[in-house]
């Protein structure tokens, strides 16, 4: 092997060595997520609760249906329940620009079209992806309609 080589050779190992010990150093070594409850008034309920409203695992968080259990029209609805959505995901660190995923529930389809005018701009310039569909047999509580997502944080 000849001297150029040989320096290569060597400068390369040296370079793999050192990314090595960075990571070690830093401690960015692969994680396993951890599932982490986050409970809405910071405060674990006595008794075990039927399903929690907001759960965060890794770098994902993950919020429950949300509706609107009071009057009011499709928009009123939507309204609250966005604002809802919006405050819980700030109060896991994150924000409605980060949300990936997106399902709604509609009481009934004819609402689509009032849904989506207080749905749209909410998310961003990029919205989430989304799926809706009408609940058949109503959403429970009398709600208009009911949204989940999945966000990162």
């Amino acid at each position: 092997m000849s001297d150029t080589n040989r320096r290569k050779f060597f400068q390369r190992g040296a370079a793999v060595a050192a990314v090595g010990a960075a990571a070690a150093v830093t401690g960015k070594a692969e994680t396993k997520p951890v599932k982490k409850v986050l409970y809405r008034n910071g405060k674990k309920p006595d008794k075990t609760p039927l399903f929690n409203s907001t759960v965060q695992f890794g770098n994902l968080i993950f919020i429950a249906g949300v509706g609107y259990h009071q009057e009011g029209d499709i928009k009123v609805h939507t309204a609250h329940v966005l604002d809802s959505i919006k405050q819980q995901l700030e109060e896991a660190g994150s924000s409605m620009e980060k949300v990936l995923k997106c399902n709604v529930y509609l009481n009934d389809l004819k609402d689509y079209a009032g849904m989506n005018e207080v749905f749209l701009g909410k998310f961003g310039p990029e919205p989430p992806v989304r799926t809706t569909i009408a609940a058949a047999g109503g959403i429970p509580g009398n709600s208009l309609v009911e949204i989940d997502v999945i966000a990162s944080v």
